[in-house]
């Protein structure tokens, strides 16, 4: 009988085996494995997240009912005790690391943004991923609550994300914000809890340009102001508060603007000068297309409910979720060029 590949191993082609097994060796914690390797690991929870297998024995259900086309991608059955204990043990940066190789290399056609200018702009936003304070008691972030924070900076040519966080749900979105290094040229935008003066300084500085809204509270004055088409104003600013000064606060840029369709004001603020001031209103709209990744990661891959209650295994877990996302992204943009 002729053998022909599945969806499943076509979806895998970017990925290289020895690629995997050079990261894994690295990757590696306690005694040598013998009962499954990583990569019988990896392809089963790759397989969970694609096909939706709610738990550890319908993985190993699903495997071993699918064993004869696991041989072809050189992976075997795996018991559900033994990707238990993998998830548990051995270090999920392998996922973490093997996400940025692939990264790498999967050259994603830019599907060239809605906008005239050609830098690169991004989305950045974080997601709190809820949990059950009595299975995930190391993940308490209120009295009552536990939850860890996906944090991403979405491509918005791409819809990929090309750089990704996992961070405590207690900890200010800031603290994952300010890891990213955006390339020189690009523009960011993000919402009002990446506000943080220091680090507008210190992107002005990098060449990145951002566009973020104006805190309510914030002090500042007007150095100058200008005409612009589509906007209420167009002003200079300097913050002016104690602490503002302190952080070293560059001068920025205030556009004022209202929504044709909900009558609502907005207040931007942003380091870019040269675009004109109704694009910078629709830089922060375009900024909503992290809010669609998120929905959409939420609801296709299992990142909301784990086969694990460690911070390992759940690290793991969304790895090889972001890993997915990827892969899919790759194969949907070779089916376009196609």
């Amino acid at each position: 009988m002729s053998h022909h590949n599945t969806a499943f191993h076509q979806l895998l082609q970017p990925l290289s085996r020895h690629e995997f097994e050079a990261q894994a060796k690295l990757h590696h914690r306690g005694q040598k494995l013998r009962s499954a390797s990583r990569w019988d690991q990896f392809i089963g929870m790759s397989m969970s997240q694609l096909s939706g297998r709610q738990s550890l024995r319908d993985i190993e259900s699903s495997l071993r009912s699918q064993q004869h086309k696991l041989y072809h991608l050189g992976a075997k059955p795996i018991a559900r005790t033994t990707l238990a204990r993998l998830n548990e043990q051995q270090p999920a940066e392998l996922y973490e690391a093997l996400f940025y190789k692939l990264l790498q290399r999967c050259s994603l056609r830019d599907n060239a943004h809605k906008f005239r200018f050609k830098n690169p702009l991004y989305s950045l936003d974080a997601s709190v991923i809820d949990l059950s304070l009595k299975l995930f008691p190391w993940a308490k972030c209120h009295q009552t609550k536990a939850a860890m924070k996906l944090h991403v900076g979405l491509n918005n040519s791409s819809l990929i994300p090309e750089f990704v966080a996992i961070g405590d749900g207690v900890e200010n979105d800031m603290v994952k914000g300010r890891q990213f290094r955006f390339p020189r040229g690009s523009i960011v935008a993000f919402d009002k809890g990446y506000i943080d003066y220091a680090w507008f300084g210190s992107l002005t500085e990098q060449g990145v340009s951002f566009v973020t809204r104006l805190r309510p509270n914030a002090v500042y004055q007007v150095i100058q102001s200008q005409e612009s088409v589509g906007v209420d104003y167009d002003q200079s600013i300097e913050f002016t508060s104690t602490h503002a000064q302190k952080q070293g606060a560059p001068t920025l840029r205030l556009v004022g603007y209202t929504c044709p369709d909900t009558q609502r004001k907005y207040r931007f603020i942003t380091n870019n000068f040269t675009l004109s001031a109704r694009t910078i209103a629709a830089i922060y709209k375009d900024r909503w297309h992290v809010e669609l990744f998120f929905k959409a990661v939420k609801q296709n891959l299992k990142i909301k409910a784990f086969l694990g209650s460690s911070r390992n295994a759940m690290l793991t877990q969304i790895w090889i979720a972001m890993i997915s996302y990827l892969l899919l992204a790759y194969a949907r943009d070779c089916v376009k060029e196609g």
